[in-house]
């Protein structure tokens, strides 16, 4: 009976057609069913976890300004990102904090090209490889011809994400003078996870202001609710504002200098609707707002709209939507957005995984799991679209809003951990999409099957870089996603959907390895740039990096298991790689970075950067690395590591290893270790620097995928509870859905 009644709210929950008193009750019989039907996939869970509890108190509240912290509201295709007033009203000054944007995953812009560059007009720089000269898609400022310049700096900015448009308040005194950031006062701001809503406080001219912003589960739609005298008397109003495209490698996507370099026609269809048609160069797309009757839109300049509230008003609702092509020509009011809001947001925390630490003695537990919390609101508003995220998300822009797909791995693979394969998949057909490209540009270089790109915008295309073309440990990733939608949902269908996919990069793999005759083994590389990027202005002579040569014989090993699953035999040309692939480096009883690179521990300045050395046993499972010799590394690197020269998923990498090796401890001490780029915002954003990565998303990511694994183990963990985290008494682990990790 309790299995028809779930069955039942998980219909409704689809059809987004149920009450919020309704919502409540799925979530406590979704929670309640699972514990019931899936005893074997919850830990230590003496009742239902109470999921709404677990998230809403880490809601975000701020009661000041913090420039670093913005708050968003999105989907995963589009995303908004607020200020302290609930809109984007002091843009200049969070700026310099955390740019705010309004970002989807269609809108990029490119640049006008009156030169005609073209990445079959640059020139191939050929270099020695296993033997035969290869050309590589490579430009470096000091190295290269410095004719190459224009065109590699022109491939490498196009195309660039888009800032959609600006939504801002214009609040003025009654002297006429606009408001600044510090005239606002008793601010509270607050991000209920558990809705996706944001409601935003403040008094401005001793009078309240509250905003409601919100976004629409599925389309690119924003929907906001003003209550404030100040709408009466005129002293706020709504802007919209239209941008031009950046050429910057990072900020908010906006460029508002040149106003006659785009264009925005202006329909007005009824007298609460208003519809934007832009064009900026080749590119064009659409924005369409719908107001509440109280409202009047006005413009203000080029590509600026004011939206004011009549005589006697003191609310202002309206709903702005995006589109690469026509706006649907009826939008939802904002009790409609909210309501669709709550109801994705409900199915999202009650169906996928939980992990409740709030019975641990150990103090920690509050910080750890506000990370955790965060980490999976931020990364489903920002890394579960259509195409693999750049490392800031739909935030803001860095290296002009392109994705690196060796960091989709961290971006993303966490889903399928946390019973949400299905985030993962959005993003797959991706690859099935640049695959054409992909055997192209492997069967150019004398290689079979796949090569895939490291930097690359929504085409595909690489731009010609001192690193890019060498950078080799994105290749196995696609089988690993594989493997994991596998894993969560094993039958043939999942076989089949990915099957090309594996095979085409498992090809390429066996065949990039480079018979040593006199050694009777296969080599990796040269040229390579490893996963730590230590070694780029060397790229000739590297070979045999650590954690590649292990993800070497994962990924084919894995691809050999694919195969047996759909009846074919083994491939023996895979076999006989995995098989006469090199021993892992070592030096004085330590992993090091690579065969050509020994001296990790021993040489000034090499102790920095990803310390990927510990990736062979942590994120792979260990089937090359000897367990004794890597908790010797593990210790050593804690002990002595660059840290101002890591990045943020160095940590979560950090913590794989050491709960793999039984130092639960230390898998603690790195997710919560003290340092800049481990830094964990008020808005649950991992910083990283100033101006160039205000956010970093592997990093939160990374968490996720550590954090789950720690709780519901591993392939051959320990047989006991939560076996990566300290076995000391101080730490109560309770989970729900979560996967093992491989």
């Amino acid at each position: 009976m309790l299995l028809k009644v779930r069955d039942g709210l998980s219909n409704k929950i689809t059809r987004r057609s149920f009450s919020k008193a309704a919502v409540g009750a799925a979530a406590w019989l979704t929670a309640t069913w699972r514990n019931v039907a899936y005893a074997k996939n919850v830990g230590a869970a003496k009742a239902p976890i109470n999921r709404q509890a677990l998230d809403t108190r880490h809601n975000v509240v701020q009661t000041a300004f913090d420039i670093k912290s913005p708050l968003s509201v999105g989907n995963g295709e589009f995303a908004f990102s607020a200020d302290v007033t609930g809109l984007q009203t002091f843009t200049s000054e969070y700026a310099s904090g955390m740019p705010l944007g309004t970002m989807t995953q269609w809108g990029f812009h490119t640049a006008p090209n009156p030169q005609g560059y073209s990445l079959e007009k640059f020139p191939l720089t050929n270099l020695d490889t296993g033997g035969r000269q290869v050309g590589y898609l490579y430009y470096e400022d000091k190295k290269s011809p410095p004719e190459w310049g224009p065109a590699a700096g022109y491939l490498y900015a196009n195309p660039s994400r888009l800032n959609l448009g600006r939504v801002a308040m214009v609040l003025r005194g009654t002297d006429g003078r606009e408001a600044q950031l510090s005239d606002l006062t008793e601010i509270r701001q607050e991000l209920n996870l558990w809705t996706g809503c944001l409601v935003s406080e403040f008094k401005f001219s001793g009078q309240p202001v509250r905003v409601l912003s919100t976004s629409h589960p599925h389309n690119d739609q924003l929907a906001v609710r003003i209550t404030s005298p100040l709408i009466a008397s005129g002293q706020l109003c709504v802007l919209l504002a239209f941008p031009y495209g950046s050429s910057q490698f990072g900020g908010d996507g906006s460029e508002w200098k040149h106003p006659e370099a785009h264009q925005t026609i202006l329909t007005r269809t009824s007298k609460n609707r208003a519809d934007f048609a832009r064009r900026l160069d080749s590119d064009h797309y659409h924005a369409a707002l719908e107001w509440s009757d109280n409202g009047t839109l006005s413009e203000d300049g080029p590509h600026r709209f004011h939206l004011c509230g009549g005589v006697g008003s003191t609310a202002l609702e309206f709903t702005i939507a995006f589109a690469p092509s026509a706006v649907p020509a009826n939008l939802p009011e904002t009790d409609g957005v909210v309501s669709a809001a709550e109801a994705m947001w409900a199915d999202f925390w009650t169906n996928g995984a939980a992990i409740d630490l709030s019975e641990s003695r150990d103090p920690r537990w509050r910080e750890l799991e506000r990370r955790i919390v965060l980490s999976q609101y931020l990364t489903r508003i920002q890394s579960a679209g259509s195409l693999p995220p750049q490392e800031t998300g739909l935030t803001c822009n860095s290296w002009f809003g392109k994705f690196h797909l060796e960091m989709h791995w961290w971006h993303a693979a966490h889903f399928a951990l946390w019973g949400r394969h299905d985030l993962l998949e959005r993003s797959l057909p991706f690859y099935e999409r640049i695959l054409p490209k992909a055997q192209a540009q492997a069967k150019k270089q004398g290689y079979e099957g796949a090569r895939w790109p490291k930097c690359v915008g929504p085409e595909g295309d690489p731009a010609p870089t001192y690193l890019e073309c060498f950078l080799i440990w994105q290749q196995p990733h696609p089988i690993a996603y594989a493997e994991l939608c596998y894993r969560a949902n094993p039958g043939a269908k999942i076989l089949a959907k990915y099957q090309e996919i594996v095979f085409e990069t498992a090809k390429f793999m066996a065949s990039f390895a480079v018979w040593d005759e006199k050694r009777e083994q296969y080599r990796i590389g040269p040229p390579l740039a490893d996963a730590a990027e230590l070694y780029f202005e060397d790229h000739k002579h590297q070979w045999n990096p650590t954690f590649e040569v292990a993800y070497w014989r994962w990924g084919l090993e894995t691809g050999q298991s694919w195969r047996q699953r759909l009846r074919l035999d083994r491939d023996p040309k895979w076999d006989h790689v995995i098989t006469h692939l090199p021993p892992l480096a070592t030096r004085d009883g330590l992993y090091v970075a690579a065969e050509t690179a020994t001296g990790t521990f021993t040489d000034p300045g090499l102790n920095t950067s990803h310390p990927c050395l510990l990736a062979p046993l942590g994120i792979l499972d260990g089937a090359m690395a000897d367990p004794n010799i890597m908790r010797s590394t593990l210790l050593r690197v804690m002990q002595n590591w660059d840290w101002k020269n890591t990045w943020g998923w160095d940590y979560p990498m950090m913590a794989m290893t050491a709960a793999r090796v039984g130092e639960g401890e230390k898998a603690i001490e790195a997710l919560l270790m003290s340092t800049t780029k481990n830094t964990y915002l008020t808005n649950g954003h991992n910083f990283q620097m100033q101006h160039v990565l205000p956010l970093y998303l592997p990093g939160n990511g990374g968490l996720l995928y550590a954090a789950a694994m720690m709780a519901a183990g591993w392939d051959g963990a320990p047989k006991r509870h939560a076996p990566g985290f300290p076995n000391d008494g101080g730490w109560s682990v309770r989970w729900e859905g979560l996967q093992v990790a491989p």
